[in-house]
């Protein structure tokens, strides 16, 4: 009897070896088989969803088999391990292991939006609407709707959105990435107004953001933004009309056609600073750091004009008369390749920028 038990036992040990090495060898077989792909794919796992459940889409797909295993797998060693929602990137001759490990390190598809310098708040949604991977949730609002929507209800929204590349996976809404873009303005504002000059008088930082916008729309040239910011602060400090025509064609709004004329200049609008005192109520733009720091860090001088040379850059001045010939110079014996601002880049996107008008009483331009 004793010895019976004995044989059996082996039988069964044996057994069990070779159910054990038969399970290791399909799963290991399982692992390694190759995803059956001709071309580049992307899978979508939304969120919420499982790796039971993935792994069963993708066998009724015959995208992989045995997805049992591949269960039993994760199931046995990564008990615990989220599967994050997104896209992932599946090439022809990745492995069934190699998917898991994009699943394990989150390895999702990263898109991204970029919001430029100078694009006013029409410019921001209209890029926003277009990206097929952003998910649209501010469809038929007003503005005034977006910046409640977003927890900023009475905010005007232009300018209130920092200027850069946002990184995103498929699922990102709107609104997320507008409330990511107004954080990120929050944050480089409050960084730049702690170590502004201790020279500048701006009542609190929005006033040196609307000083910062008009600064971004006059000049793309970095080393020109302080020298801007200068004399826009002196001509405050003396009661001299800023005069600068970005502001009259923000004014204008949609009316604005590309040309501006002296009857512009002489239109009242709240943002025309030909005809008002002092800073429009509002930015006109989305503003990057260097023109905030250019706003809080005004290059001290003597000039209250400059005009544009037509390379992008500027011709400084410090009375009218001097001014007046720097007009006849650059404005009204134009250069036939003459530009108001810098060589547009491929990635930049904004409307186009405005020729300086012809000067009724020169101003800033």
């Amino acid at each position: 009897m004793k010895r019976k038990f004995l044989v059996l036992l082996e039988m069964g040990l044996v057994l069990a070896g070779l159910v054990l090495g038969a399970s290791a060898w399909k799963l290991n077989s399982a692992l390694e088989q190759p995803l059956n792909l001709t071309q580049e794919q992307l899978l979508d796992v939304p969120a919420g969803a499982t790796p039971t459940g993935t792994f069963n889409r993708l066998e009724a797909d015959n995208t992989l088999h045995d997805a049992f295993w591949l269960r039993l797998y994760w199931r046995f060693n990564l008990a615990g391990q989220p599967l994050h929602s997104g896209e992932y990137r599946m090439t022809p001759g990745m492995t069934a292991q190699d998917l898991i490990g994009l699943w394990q390190r989150g390895e999702v598809v990263q898109y991204s939006l970029t919001l430029v310098e100078g694009w006013n708040f029409r410019q921001v949604r209209s890029a926003l609407a277009k990206h097929e991977k952003i998910e649209q949730t501010l469809d038929g609002l007003s503005d005034s709707e977006v910046m409640a929507k977003l927890g900023h209800p009475g905010e005007f929204p232009e300018g209130r959105f920092f200027p850069d590349t946002y990184r995103f996976v498929r699922g990102m809404t709107d609104a997320q990435l507008l409330e990511k873009a107004y954080d990120r303005l929050e944050k480089v504002l409050a960084q730049e107004w702690a170590q502004r000059a201790p020279e500048v008088t701006y009542a609190d930082p929005y006033k040196a953001l609307i000083m910062a916008s008009l600064i971004e729309k006059e000049t793309g040239v970095p080393q020109e933004r302080g020298e801007i910011a200068g004399v826009f602060v002196r001509r405050m400090k003396i009661g001299m009309p800023l005069q600068t025509d970005p502001t009259v064609i923000y004014g204008l709004g949609e009316r604005y056609t590309g040309k501006l004329t002296r009857a512009h200049l002489r239109e009242p609008t709240p943002y025309n600073t030909y005809t008002i005192p002092g800073l429009p109520p509002t930015p006109i733009a989305m503003v990057g750091r260097e023109a905030i720091h250019a706003a809080l860090h005004p290059v001290s001088g003597s000039s209250l004009y400059f005009v544009a040379k037509g390379d992008g850059s500027h011709t400084f001045s410090d009375d009218l008369d001097a001014h007046n010939n720097a007009v006849r110079e650059y404005q009204i014996k134009r250069r036939a390749d003459y530009r108001s601002s810098p060589a547009p880049t491929p990635a930049a996107n904004p409307a186009a920028e405005p020729a300086a008008a012809p000067a009724q009483e020169p101003g800033s331009q």
